[in-house]
């Protein structure tokens, strides 16, 4: 009986509070240092694909059998 008690004093009410808290942070969206970071990744992801895409059109000109090799 006296688990049960400490839980429901001390226990669940800390467990609410966190947990609608951490509710709440998701439904707000992303923080402006966020939205800029996503933004930077998504540039430097868009440049390594045109990178890797030269990249693959300089070896099919030099070793057009080079994917088999992988």
């Amino acid at each position: 009986m006296v688990p049960v008690i400490l839980f429901m004093a001390i226990v669940a009410p800390i467990w609410l509070v966190l947990h609608y808290r951490s509710k709440r942070q998701i439904g707000q969206g992303l923080t402006e240092d966020e939205y800029q970071q996503l933004s930077e990744l998504s540039d430097l992801a868009d440049k390594m694909a045109e990178r890797i895409k030269t990249l693959e059109a300089i070896l099919d000109a030099e070793t057009p059998d080079w994917r088999d090799k992988v």
